[in-house]
């Protein structure tokens, strides 16, 4: 990571998603980002969903098959972290289609229609 590196919207990225509770998602992991560069420069928080390799068929996984990472989002386990100390890493970006999906699943879950 570079020390300029701010995570923007759509980034994949690794980072440490400890502590945990329950049945949340935890460890380093790779996860995406959906808030905006302005907002996780300035405020120095990101909202995430972590992704993982364990597909379950869980109504608000998304698939997701870049170049450098596949798996399901966890759209349904959105996080908000300061990226600055969980160690974040540039992976890759994803597609315009899978953040519009997480995004539809997100109105879904908070009973936005």
């Amino acid at each position: 990571m570079k020390p300029s590196y701010v995570p923007e919207r759509g980034d994949l990225v690794w980072l440490d998603f400890n502590p945990q509770a329950g049945h949340e998602q935890s460890g380093k992991r790779s996860a995406i980002i959906l808030s905006p560069s302005e907002y996780n420069a300035r405020i120095g928080l990101c909202v995430v969903c972590p992704i993982t390799s364990k597909e379950k068929g869980y109504p608000f996984e998304v698939q997701i098959n870049e170049k450098r990472i596949s798996g399901v989002v966890l759209s349904d386990h959105i996080k908000s972290l300061d990226w600055k100390i969980r160690e974040i890493r540039f992976i890759d970006k994803a597609s315009k289609s899978v953040l519009e999906l997480i995004a539809e699943n997100i109105l879904l879950l908070i009973g936005i229609d």
